[in-house]
């Protein structure tokens, strides 16, 4: 007898993935394009978070949600154990064939949750958070504890850890992470065909910040620079988009915002959910951060053809090659990361030229297309 191909079709069970990923912002924000990839190669997707305003965004999409009692801010064991017993029920009742835990809490609690059950995972570390990057003299029994804990989930034979730069592989192999264990995908990929070259605007040289708000950022750096270049009398705008992160340590005020944004030349926008028109307003991105996995905002800057400034640190020199699609400055340096917007401002030339590299390199190594079909590829090889 045949069997007619629809219900052949049917009668398949697609493997269930479960993304793990502490807000449902972050979901959208940089795991969407390899859920929709997964989803296109015959994957039923499932997303638990912690639900606040993008929960039904979620749904519309057509992915099944679970809330998770995530909290911001650090990792509590008392709030562990809530969200750890959220996980192992809901891996309960869908049974998946994989997980694919996207951050660091999300890692651990989710590691945590799926310890005994033999459920392959992928753990994309997009970043080493405070506890990494901050001031060892407050960070450092945080950092013990977690590199303990990094190196118990993450070389278990059915884990695979996602990074998104050499750097960070290096970083995780010093804490004890066996290099098998890791694969290297640079970034959460950007839809190049939706975000198009811009040309430039009217108008003053604007450099353009987008971000959470916070000294990791560089965001101090930047403003103390753009004072610099007022100084100096150079017509050069800033503007900020972007908020600040009360649950993170290293965060700005709200009231130090609001300060920039009554100054000189200065514009804080707060939170865009668009960007686009952040960069359509500017000539430059900037993003001086002390760390990234992989920076969405300048690979979103450098799909739309900008030019670009960041520093010389792990992340942000993997989009802007020095001399190529931008330029790189040193950690906390107003004075050198003055001189580079500077340079980049009287020079409508190198700007074109540098905006035309960057979107080239988005376009072949960092696109939604390249990334997501790396991911399936990786899901593909644990099943």
């Amino acid at each position: 007898m045949t069997v007619p191909r629809t219900a052949a079709v049917k009668s398949r069970i697609a493997p269930r993935l479960l993304f793990v990923v502490s807000e449902d912002w972050a979901f959208l924000s940089h795991r969407l394009p390899m859920a929709r990839a997964a989803r296109a190669a015959g994957f039923e997707v499932h997303v638990a978070t912690r639900v606040g305003e993008d929960g039904e965004a979620i749904r519309a999409l057509g992915f099944t949600l679970h809330p998770i009692p995530f909290h911001r801010g650090g990792l509590s064991p008392v709030a562990a154990q809530a969200t750890i017993r959220a996980l192992r029920r809901v891996e309960r009742q869908i049974s998946p064939a994989m997980a694919h835990h996207s951050g660091l809490q999300a890692c651990i609690f989710g590691g945590l949750a799926a310890l005994g059950r033999g459920l392959p995972q992928v753990n994309a570390l997009t970043g080493l958070g405070y506890a990494f990057t901050g001031d060892p003299r407050r960070a450092g029994t945080m950092r013990r504890l977690l590199s303990a804990l990094l190196r118990f989930l993450l070389n278990r034979p059915d884990s695979r850890t996602l990074v998104q730069n050499p750097d960070d592989w290096t970083a995780l192999e010093r804490l004890g992470v066996r290099p098998e264990r890791l694969v290297l995908i640079p970034g959460s990929g950007v839809d190049t065909d939706a975000l198009r070259p811009l040309p430039e605007p009217d108008g003053p040289v604007t450099v353009g910040f987008a971000g959470r708000l916070l000294t990791d950022k560089g965001i101090r750096a930047l403003v103390a620079a753009h004072r610099l270049l007022r100084q100096r009398g150079l017509d050069i705008r800033l503007l900020i988009a972007g908020e600040p992160d009360p649950a993170n340590p290293a965060s700005v005020s709200q009231a130090e915002a609001e300060a920039w944004g009554r100054e000189d030349g200065i514009t804080w926008l707060g939170h865009l959910d668009d960007i686009a028109p952040l960069w359509r307003r500017s000539h430059i991105a900037a993003l001086p951060s002390h760390r990234e996995g992989l920076p969405k905002s300048l690979l979103e800057a450098a799909a739309f053809g900008r030019p670009m400034v960041a520093t010389d640190a792990p992340g942000c020199r993997e989009v802007v090659l020095h001399e190529r699609t931008g330029l790189l400055v040193p950690v906390e340096d107003p004075l050198r990361l003055a001189e580079a917007i500077a340079r980049l401002a009287a020079s409508p030339e190198l700007r074109a030229r540098y905006g035309a590299a960057a979107r080239e390199l988005v376009e072949t190594r960092m696109s939604a297309r390249a990334v997501g079909a790396a991911t399936v590829q990786l899901y593909r090889s644990l099943l």
